[in-house]
Order: structure tokens, then C-alpha cells, then sequence
């Protein structure tokens, strides 16, 4: 057992001090999103809006991430990553407190709309700064060590969010999100200062490419907005899934989604250290991800047992696992060869996209077509994310026996 700890504690060495701090500063700001996952719970329980409305919600919040995703990634190239996830940072914290206070169909749109813009506006700087203090070989468990955080936060959130609801309302929600994102930019600007902070992997380009001509990295992109797709059903028409076909309480399903992050916390960095050990390309890697994640829909047409959820919820855990880290890390490679904050703009604009179009169409085929028929469909969409994965692994194995040949002849 002592063996099997110190692995474990090994697979976390070689990390620099900024990346942990970077982690704790996630930790913190994801701790407090307990809003997301029950957002379509509390906008048609509390607010009495239909699936429609929600739909139409949940794409401004997509909008918000996609607008607030470019405008993150121009800034951080022009004024530098740090300015920006400290700004985005105490702003959302300001625009979550708010957020509550607005109850009318059009009000909640423009709220969700630019608490997004500004959220989001952290993620390509947060990458850039991540792959600045990653050393070259780390730069996967880097990300890694982030998702960890970001999960653990996940974790505990929903389990604490199903308390908070079941004691003091939805109204706490938004003031837990709003103060611990406050607390993050404190932290931020405490112990993260980049004129001390040790720059490990500095990329500087004088003829940047742009990352609209890198034909890889778009294949890619439109793989990751389907992998988005499907993913993001589980925070949105999976809850209600969970409540209207197997009738289960907030507290219940807050536990079932803690258990998605709780898993990755436990099990995804040895995971990833073996797998970098592993003779597996990270295009191959994802698309086995998505191949997970598409199964654990399937599987829940072929039975009305309760436990099914549980090994759906297994399936896409270890399938997220794969995919997400090495998605990750393959775009800060691509970024290498532009400008690093459109690159990575680019890839959370992949995520963001998926918003607008996931939630809005899964509740409207939930609305229209019922449950089953929606899962059937959203297994299609994963298998159309994985054909796209292979075409990308068959692109860069055809490019890579060119570029032998060339150095050969």
C-alpha cells in the first residue's frame, strides 16, 4: 500500500511551483461553480421557464464563452496573460452575485451572456501561462494537474451545492460562485506575479503561422466542438434525465456528478503517466476518449435499472480522462507555430461553440423527441467525433512519413 502511494505521489513530481499555484487558483474558482450543473434545474424549477427557454439560455451562455474565448486569447497576446485572468476573475466573481437578481426570460440571456464573455476570457490566458511554466516534457501532466483541480473543485461543488439547495435555496449558489471567485484573484495576485515567477518554456515566433492555415488543428477543432456536444449533455439534459426518468433528489444527483470528479482526482494523473509511457499517439488517445464517452449514452437505452447511470457515469469519467488532457496538450504543441493565444482561443472556442449549439439542441430533442431518441442520437455524434479523430491520426501519420522521406532524400 505504501508502494502504491508513493507512485502515486511520483506520478506529481518534476512540476513547477507556478503550475501548483495556477492549480490552487482553479481549485478555488471551480469550487464555487455549483451553478452550472444545476443551472437547468434551478432556471425550470425556480424560474418556471420551459425547456425551450433554457435551450435558448444555455446558447447565450455558449455565445458568452465563444465571444469571451477570442477576446481572451487577442488580449492575452497584446497585454499579456496575467492582466487578464486576474481581470476576469474578480469581474465574474461581481456578475455571479448579480446574476441571481435576474428573473425575466431576456434579463437571464444578457446575464448569463456576459458573465460568460468575462469567464471565459480566463481560459486562453490560463493556458498560455500554463504552458509557460510547464516544462516541454511536463506540459501533458501539467494540464493534467490543472484538470485535477478543476475536478476536485467539481467534485465537491455539486455534493455541496446539493446541501446548499436543500437548506438555503438556489440564491446561495450564486453568492458561493461569486466570493470564491473573488477569492481566486486574490490568490492570484498574491503569490503568482510573473516579474518573480520562473518563465520554463518561453515560445516567440517572428513569422508566426496562423492557426487558420494549420489543416490539423481545424480537423481537430470540429472533433473537440463534437466531443463538446456530446460531453456537456451530461450538465445539462443528463440531470434532468436523472430526475424526470429515474426520479432522483438534487442531493442525489449532486453525489452522482461528484463521483465523475472525485474519480479523476483519484485515478487520471497515474492514468496519464502511464499513458505517456505508452507507445499511443495523442490523436489516437482521444479518439479512444471519445469512444467512452458516446458508449456511456448508449448503454442507457438498454436498461430502465437505476444502476446503468452509475456505469454511464464510469464510462464517461475514464473516457473525459483521456480525451481532455491530451486534447490539451495537443493544442499547446500546434501553438508552437502561431501566435499562442489565438491557438489556444481557438481550442476553447471549440468548447464554447459546443455550448451554444449542445444544451439548446439536447433540450430541444429531449422536448420533442424524448430521452431515449436523444441519446441514440448524441452516440451518432460521438462516432462522428471519432471518425474525424481517425482522419486526424491518418493526416499526421501521412505527414510524418513525408517529412522522413524528405529527410532521407
Amino acid at each position: 500500500m505504501k508502494t502504491l502511494f508513493n507512485n502515486y505521489l511520483n506520478t506529481f513530481k518534476g512540476l513547477s511551483l507556478e503550475v501548483w499555484w495556477l492549480a490552487l487558483i482553479t481549485l478555488i474558482n471551480r469550487a464555487g461553480t455549483m451553478v452550472i450543473p444545476f443551472l437547468s434545474l434551478y432556471l425550470t424549477k425556480s424560474l418556471d421557464f420551459t425547456l425551450s427557454d433554457v435551450g435558448w439560455i444555455m446558447s447565450m451562455f455558449g455565445l458568452g464563452s465563444v465571444v469571451g474565448s477570442w477576446l481572451g486569447g487577442k488580449l492575452t497576446d497584446k497585454i499579456g496573460y496575467y492582466k487578464v485572468m486576474s481581470y476576469s476573475l474578480v469581474l465574474t466573481g461581481i456578475l455571479f452575485i448579480v446574476l441571481q437578481f435576474l428573473t425575466s426570460f431576456a434579463a437571464f440571456c444578457f446575464g448569463i451572456f456576459m458573465v460568460m464573455l468575462v469567464a471565459d476570457s480566463f481560459r486562453p490566458a490560463m493556458f498560455v501561462a500554463l504552458s509557460a511554466y510547464s516544462k516541454p516534457q511536463n506540459k501533458t501532466r501539467s494540464v493534467t494537474l490543472i484538470r485535477l483541480a478543476i475536478n476536485l473543485g467539481f467534485s465537491a461543488g455539486p455534493a455541496i451545492g446539493g446541501i446548499i439547495i436543500t437548506t438555503l435555496g438556489y440564491g446561495g449558489l450564486f453568492w458561493v460562485d461569486g466570493i470564491t471567485c473573488i477569492l481566486a484573484t486574490l490568490v492570484l495576485i498574491n503569490v503568482l506575479n510573473p516579474k518573480k515567477a520562473k518563465t520554463l518554456d518561453e515560445v516567440i515566433n517572428k513569422n508566426p503561422k496562423s492557426a487558420y492555415g494549420d489543416k490539423a488543428f481545424l480537423i481537430f477543432l470540429l472533433a473537440m466542438v463534437l466531443f463538446g456536444v456530446v460531453f456537456l449533455q451530461y450538465f445539462s439534459t443528463m440531470p434532468l434525465y436523472y430526475k424526470d426518468v429515474h426520479h432522483l433528489s438534487e442531493l442525489d444527483i449532486g453525489i452522482i456528478l461528484g463521483m465523475n470528479g472525485f474519480l479523476i482526482f483519484v485515478f487520471e494523473m497515474p492514468l496519464i503517466k502511464w499513458l505517456e509511457n505508452t507507445r499511443f499517439t495523442k490523436s489516437g488517445l482521444m479518439l479512444f476518449g471519445a469512444g467512452l464517452t458516446g458508449l456511456s449514452f448508449f448503454i442507457l437505452n438498454l436498461t430502465s435499472w437505476s444502476g446503468i447511470l452509475i456505469i454511464g457515469m464510469l464510462l464517461m469519467t475514464f473516457g473525459e480522462m483521456i480525451a481532455f488532457p491530451f486534447s490539451n496538450a495537443f493544442a499547446m504543441d500546434r501553438a508552437k507555430k502561431g501566435n499562442q493565444g489565438e491557438y489556444m482561443a481557438l481550442y476553447t472556442m471549440a468548447f464554447s461553440i459546443a455550448h451554444i449549439f449542445g444544451h439548446n439542441t439536447g433540450m430541444r430533442m429531449v422536448d420533442y423527441l424524448g430521452f431515449d431518441n436523444t441519446w441514440f442520437i448524441i452516440t451518432l455524434l460521438a462516432a462522428l467525433c471519432v471518425f474525424l479523430l481517425f482522419l486526424l491520426s491518418q493526416y499526421l501519420n501521412a505527414k510524418k512519413k513525408l517529412k522522413h522521406k524528405k529527410i532521407i532524400l
